[in-house]
């Protein structure tokens, strides 16, 4: 697809890009194929300029952030890719809230409340996303979810109007959210939290990444849990009770150490993770009665 002209309006606006540009750099499957154009808007402005000429060009988007969740097509992406990693801003309001652009990792938004002795985002330490991702499915682990601690979040409409929502307007789920219904683009997140111990906020942290290290493999590219939990079981067990750890298709492989991952064991393909989801699919589905929805987002052409 010809996306000269938001070339054209980038180098005016100063905004970083990249053309045919490898998705396999920018997911943590470590799979895809490239990308027309990627796009860096730098603030909310940049986005609103990109979007609204896209819209007028009739320039296919989709907004990235680490691509944690994420499964590129091998044929890549068609049109503009926009990244929020260099909208990254973390600021701190008040005593006890924090503002946090939609690119910031997860990692530093925890670090960041440690250090001014916030609690309450101990959970999300080691999620391998961005801010507005973690919104946009309502990223959670043990116990905790956004749902718990966001305030309010700022977000961008395709046809260019900012929103502001309370939590209570967001509709939040099992990793689910109003955002992923609407196609809203969210800009930033604020959050209240708690005034706690640095030392037990950094021990509950160290905590929990501990515990990933020791039941995940992320030795290997994976999306994170591939299933969401089915009502009732949980997606992991009744795929170790089917007997399909180590099952591979291709490159991609059950994790031994975690039956809920497909991992990337050796260049899988986006077709070798699809097929391998299939079959435990049917396998789970034919041996325990149960069926499993994806938590990894299929994209691309």
């Amino acid at each position: 697809m010809n996306t000269d002209c938001l070339v054209v309006l980038a180098e005016k606006l100063n905004i970083k890009y990249s053309v045919n540009e490898s998705m396999a750099l920018h997911t943590s499957f470590k799979i895809g194929g490239k990308a027309d154009l990627m796009l860096y808007p730098e603030t909310e402005e940049q986005l609103c300029e990109i979007l609204s000429l896209s819209n007028n060009e009739n320039i296919p988007t989709f907004i990235l952030g680490k691509g944690s969740n994420l499964l590129v097509s091998d044929k890549g992406i068609e049109g503009a890719v926009i990244s929020t990693l260099a909208m990254q801003k973390i600021t701190l309001i008040g005593d006890t809230e924090i503002k946090a652009e939609a690119g910031a990792s997860l990692a530093n938004l925890c670090r960041v409340a440690r250090d001014n002795s916030l609690t309450g985002l101990e959970f999300a330490y080691g999620i391998p996303g961005t801010v507005g991702g973690a919104l946009f499915m309502n990223a959670g682990a043990y116990g905790g979810d956004m749902s718990m601690v966001v305030k309010s979040a700022s977000s961008i409409t395709r046809d260019i109007n900012i929103i502001n929502r309370s939590i209570d307007e967001m509709s939040l789920g099992y990793r689910k959210s109003i955002y992923d219904q609407n196609s809203e683009i969210i800009t930033s997140v604020t959050f209240s939290l708690k005034k706690g111990e640095k030392s037990q906020i950094s021990e509950g942290m160290e905590t929990f990444m501990q515990k990933r290290k020791k039941s995940q493999p992320l030795e290997y590219p994976s999306a994170g849990s591939t299933f969401k939990r089915p009502e009732g079981y949980y997606a992991a067990a009744l795929i170790d009770e089917c007997e399909l750890k180590g099952t591979a298709v291709g490159g991609a492989e059950v994790s031994t150490k975690h039956a809920g991952f497909v991992i990337n064991k050796d260049n899988a393909t986006c077709n070798d993770v699809l097929s391998l989801i299939e079959k435990i699919k049917k396998t789970v589905k034919e041996k325990r009665g149960v069926n499993l929805d994806t938590e990894v987002i299929h994209i691309g052409r």
